[in-house]
C-alpha cells in the first residue's frame, strides 16, 4: 500500500481480485481511496474475502471523501442484501461517482 500512497495520481484501475484482503487489507485500502490526490475510476476486489465491514467502510470512505471511482467490483465476496444496503443507497447519492457496482454474479 506504500506504493500506491507514493503517487496516486497516475493510477486508474487497480485489479486487486483474488488477493484475500480481508476486511483489514481493505482499511488501508480505504485510506488510499481517501487521499485527495486518488484519481482510482475502478476497482476490482472480486474474491477478496470482505464481509459486511468492508460495505460499511467503503461507504464511509466514499461519503466522506467523494473520490473518482466509478466501477466497484465485490463479486464472490459471500456479501447479502443487507450488507450492500450502504454501497446502493450510496451509489444513487447526486455526490457519488459510482456508475458500476457488481456484487452478485
Amino acid at each position: 500500500m506504500s506504493a500506491l500512497k507514493s503517487n496516486p495520481s497516475h493510477l486508474r484501475q487497480l485489479e486487486l481480485s483474488e488477493n484475500y484482503l480481508y476486511d483489514s487489507g481493505l482499511k488501508l485500502l480505504c485510506d488510499f481511496l481517501q487521499s485527495p490526490n486518488c484519481r482510482l475510476e475502478t476497482l476490482g476486489l472480486r474474491g477478496s474475502m470482505l464481509s459486511e465491514i468492508s460495505c460499511a467502510s467503503l461507504s464511509s470512505t466514499l461519503k466522506s471523501n467523494p473520490s473518482h471511482l466509478r466501477e466497484l467490483d465485490l463479486r464472490e465476496n459471500n456479501l447479502q442484501d443487507s450488507d450492500m444496503k450502504l454501497l446502493c443507497d450510496l451509489k444513487e447519492s447526486p455526490h457519488c461517482r459510482l456508475e458500476t457496482l457488481r456484487w452478485k454474479d
